[in-house]
């Protein structure tokens, strides 16, 4: 998935460190370390050395609580640092939810706006339209200052991941492009401690919008709180910690205080791999229905997968009915697409998923033909080769419509290792005619 800033683009599928440089002083954690220029310029040029792509440059403390700066104040603040960074080529964020702000960022050479009230104010998404910058659209209940007085959810992942689902589609309609906007579902900002968890543990519904996904949890009170650590500035570890997490459910940008130890961490990145799961022949009807019978076999290959060694499920798409393809004399099939993460090298999850349908009654009579459960590597990242017994990815993943839809729900806008996006062949031409049960 790329991520379109201005003249650079990012392959998100690989984290992206975005390096936080606060040029205030009242931040939470550094406030005053780089209010002088000078210092946040060099802060700045030290974070990219680490291994930031991205330096974000605010000038105006978004706490709990915070009070608010003026535009003009907050670019005598950020002007200097922004335009010496982006001067140096660096791709320099502005951290601001002030429109006259981000003008002024991007004409210094700003490559993206990161705005904490997500582009809710008409003049800030003017600037967004009238520029080729990336976009950073969070979710935040009310303003900083009053945002943590008693924010009210009723199922906060849900009403976070359609606010900026809307949001985002707000930018689109007004002309902005879809590879210009990642969104952040702001932990922390308009959410108590439990509600900050609950999103942050299911964010890959977050990643199923199809955008690229910000992982903003550096030194925050949830860090503090869930490792009982007080000092903002001891919450690095484990911050990095919660990085990796959220990268492996669907993160794609990572914006953290410590470069090094953010970097260290994501060295433990598992790659993503995409299978695909269907059954045909029911070994024993669930409860009178041969339907239901399927499922149950595909949902008992699920919670095999739950046992394999370094390999955790991030994401299950929705059953889906289908029309027999190839071999066509058959009964229709139920199928289902399974994200995980793992260590597992192919041909040893090639291995592991062969004993997983085989305890299931496989029969490999014919080609194409009945089965009580098929688990197919679709996709494995990065890998893209072929050998007598493994070929990745899956040939036929984009001509099968049983494949393609469950696929697509999981991973919108998936491009295969090889380059060939999921969605390559139109609907009309593929087989296996799929519905959602």
């Amino acid at each position: 998935m790329i991520w379109h800033c201005a003249s650079f683009d990012f392959d998100t599928d690989r984290p992206v460190i975005m390096g936080v440089l606060n040029v205030t002083p009242d931040s939470f954690s550094d406030g005053g370390a780089y209010a002088d220029a000078d210092a946040a310029i060099a802060r700045g040029i030290q974070l990219s050395e680490e291994g930031a792509a991205i330096i974000d440059v605010g000038g105006e403390s978004t706490r709990p609580g915070a009070a608010p700066v003026t535009p003009d104040e907050e670019w005598r603040r950020v002007g200097p640092v922004i335009e010496a960074l982006a001067a140096r080529g660096v791709c320099v964020s502005a951290d601001t939810r002030h429109a006259e702000v981000a003008r002024r960022a991007v004409e210094a050479g700003a490559a993206v706006i990161n705005d904490v009230s997500g582009f809710r104010d008409p003049a800030m998404r003017e600037v967004a339209r009238a520029c080729d910058a990336g976009l950073v659209v969070m979710q935040m209940q009310g303003e900083p200052v009053t945002m943590q007085d008693e924010p009210a959810y009723d199922d906060v992942v849900a009403e976070v991941r359609d606010y900026l689902r809307d949001r985002a589609a707000q930018l689109e309609a007004e002309g902005v492009a879809h590879e210009r906007i990642c969104v952040d579902p702001g932990p922390g900002f308009g959410k108590t401690y439990a509600q900050t968890v609950e999103l942050m543990r299911n964010l890959h519904e977050v990643a199923r919008l199809g955008y690229p996904v910000m992982c903003a949890v550096s030194r925050k009170s949830f860090i503090g709180r869930a490792y009982g650590i007080d000092d903002p500035l001891e919450r690095d570890e484990a911050s990095a910690a919660e990085a990796l997490l959220a990268c492996e459910l669907g993160a794609g940008v990572v914006r953290t205080h410590n470069v090094p130890a953010t970097r260290a961490a994501l060295a433990d990145l598992r790659p993503y791999v995409l299978l695909g799961l269907g059954a045909n022949v029911a070994l024993v009807a669930h409860d009178g229905e041969e339907q239901e019978g399927k499922i149950a076999q595909l949902n008992h290959a699920i919670g095999q997968l739950c046992l394999l060694p370094d390999t955790v499920i991030v994401d299950i798409a929705g059953f889906y009915g289908s029309e027999p393809a190839y071999y066509e004399d058959q009964e229709e099939f139920v199928n289902t697409v399974v994200l995980l993460r793992t260590g597992l090298p192919p041909l040893e999850l090639l291995d592991c998923l062969q004993a997983i349908e085989n305890s299931l009654g496989r029969v490999r009579e014919r080609e194409n033909g009945p089965r009580t459960c098929d688990v197919d590597i679709l996709d494995y990242q990065m890998y893209h080769f072929a050998n007598e017994r493994l070929t990745l990815p899956h040939p036929r993943v984009a001509e099968r419509d049983f494949v393609v839809k469950p696929l697509l729900e999981v991973r919108p806008g998936h491009v295969l290792a090889d380059g060939t996006p999921v969605d390559s062949v139109p609907e009309a031409e593929r087989l296996g005619r799929a519905w959602r049960l």
